[in-house]
């Protein structure tokens, strides 16, 4: 039995590998690649993880956490552009479970990305192999557990994408690289946050914040005076904005969700929920250990924590009060995030200038505004985005596309633009065509920040400002080097608008980052389809696709 290369999921009970079998399943899993949805000519990662469940203890108190081969957070993934990642996760919860991929765009491959619209759940006591490339892509991103609220108990790490030998980098390579998972946290268990969420009620404000699942000086990053590192800071949390700075430091912002930026260098950085920023930090201080110090922008009650960045020559330990946040006031944030520009000179995952491709000069076929609103519907708790509260269906949506079942979900269920109506549920596709080049407004009229993420694409933010929307509101457009990325915040009361290439065919989610939002709605999925279908344009079912729903019993492909 050879778990890494089933086609179906097996029972962890089945699992009993010599090495010398180890050694032969490694050995047919590279020929198994030569059939499935991946270039045989990249190179291949294999990674084995084991879901369970384990008692971790971040803010001090008992929590049922979720572990990744036994380890909170998870293990980082290390990979090069167009390398194939081949992740087998065998689910020993008691529960279902999917782990997604924040960035990674899964280019012609919805069926991989891993949420609930794309991908059957791994039934418990069982395992599923994601096979899937990181192509034409580098940089920094995360994965987390998408079903549930089980991104409440962990479950996720970090993702690096790095450039393959022969392509310039903008940056000398540092003398190490640092993941950085921060976010807001509950002491409360996420089966007991989900329950009050099951319920329709609101959840309170998080307890604290944590760094690498660590509370208050928990997490210590060591680095020798004089060298300059790398740290990828994602906010993994399931709210809160939050900045991050580091005592006497400078911190010099390179790369985000793997756009090369102009390298400007910033005392603190704003990360809103499901960002990621690449920034380079030099170790200029006089030897000693200094704090790294995060918490929560925009909120009326105001979170704290702290890390340790430790000279390993270090004479004395930190001492002083943490360095203090910027201004509570939106307008430093907007002006930080307008900031944050494209290297139009430097090579993303290809050799050729970012800034060759001239995303002004295209004229867009479609324009789509996206208002959120929060209601009661049936007395309980939903968020909407244009009044539709998304429900789930019974059946993952890419496969009831693929087989053509009808009664699942209909095209166009959700407007291009708000109608003033009464939030109602649906399961909310919008459809579109392929190639088509669209704008994208988010218009926020609440007082909260929001934060919007994309599956499967980078898009340009071009442009964000507060008030309402108007077509005027084009002329403030930044059409030169505008930050491609694939989460954007909203500000209270403000409005964000992007630029698309819809040039990724598949079943795509576009939800809230505010994960209590998305959990009870606030999400819908952007199906952009092509007439033709071609592997050419989309890579068919996985031959190891989960089946369930309407789609249990069906068959996949032929091997």
């Amino acid at each position: 039995l050879c778990p890494l290369s089933l086609p179906v999921s097996v029972h962890l009970s089945e699992m009993h590998l010599t090495p010398w079998g180890r050694a032969i399943c490694y050995a047919f899993a590279a020929i198994f690649l030569l059939f499935a949805n991946v270039g045989a000519e990249d190179p291949y990662r294999f990674f084995t993880w084991n879901v369970t469940y384990g008692d971790i203890y971040p803010l001090g108190v008992r929590q049922q956490g979720i572990l990744i081969n036994g380890q909170f957070p998870g293990p980082d993934i290390y990979s090069v552009t167009n390398n194939n990642l081949i992740i087998n996760v065998y689910n020993s919860l008691p529960e279902p479970f999917l782990l997604s991929w924040n960035g990674v765009q899964q280019r012609r491959n919805s069926y991989e990305d891993g949420v609930y619209g794309t991908t059957c759940p791994i039934p418990p006591g069982k395992n599923f192999t994601y096979i899937m490339q990181v192509k034409d892509q580098i940089g920094s991103f995360y994965y987390f557990p998408s079903l549930a609220f089980h991104k409440a108990a962990g479950g996720f790490g970090g993702i690096r994408i790095l450039s393959r030998p022969l392509i310039p980098v903008p940056f000398a390579n540092p003398a190490d690289d640092y993941t950085v998972l921060i976010g807001d946290w509950y002491k409360t268990n996420h089966t007991i946050l989900k329950a009050i969420l099951d319920r329709g009620k609101k959840l309170h404000f998080p307890d604290g914040i944590l760094i690498n699942g660590l509370g208050p000086n928990g997490a210590t990053f060591t680095v020798e005076q004089g060298k300059t590192y790398r740290l990828r800071i994602s906010n993994v949390g399931l709210q809160s904005s939050l900045n991050f700075r580091i005592q006497g430091h400078m911190m010099k912002l390179v790369e985000v969700e793997g756009t090369h930026t102009v390298q400007t260098s910033y005392e603190s950085l704003d990360v809103h929920v499901g960002q990621s920023y690449s920034v380079l930090v030099t170790a200029d201080q006089p030897a000693q250990d200094y704090y790294i110090a995060v918490s929560t922008r925009f909120s009326d009650q105001v979170l704290n924590t702290t890390a340790i960045l430790h000279y390993s020559n270090s004479a004395k330990p930190v001492s002083g009060p943490p360095p203090l946040g910027p201004t509570p006031a939106v307008g430093w944030s907007m002006n930080q995030a307008r900031s944050i520009r494209t290297n139009l000179t430097a090579s993303g995952p290809r050799p050729n200038p970012q800034g060759s491709y001239h995303y002004g000069l295209i004229n867009i076929t479609r324009s789509i505004k996206l208002v959120s609103s929060a209601a009661q519907v049936n007395g309980k708790q939903r968020y909407a985005v244009n009044s539709v509260s998304f429900v789930p269906a019974d059946t993952p949506l890419k496969l009831a596309d693929y087989f053509k079942i009808g009664g699942v979900f209909r095209v166009g269920s959700i407007p291009d633009s708000p109608t003033g109506s009464q939030m109602y549920l649906d399961t909310a596709v919008m459809g579109a065509d392929f190639r088509a080049f669209v704008e994208i407004v988010f218009e926020n009229r609440e007082r909260i920040i929001q934060s919007w993420h994309l599956d499967g694409y980078s898009f340009f933010v071009v442009g964000m400002n507060g008030g309402l929307w108007t077509p005027a509101s084009r002329k403030q457009y930044n059409l030169q080097d505008a930050v491609s990325r694939s989460t954007t915040q909203v500000y209270p009361n403000s409005w964000t608008a992007i630029y698309i290439a819809l040039d990724n065919v598949g079943m795509w989610n576009l939800r809230s980052e505010f994960w209590a939002r998305q959990y009870l709605g606030q999400q819908f999925y952007l199906r952009v389809y092509s007439p033709v279908e071609s592997i050419r344009d989309e890579y068919p079912i996985p031959k190891n696709a989960l089946l369930c729903g309407r789609a249990s019993g069906r068959s996949t492909r032929p091997v």
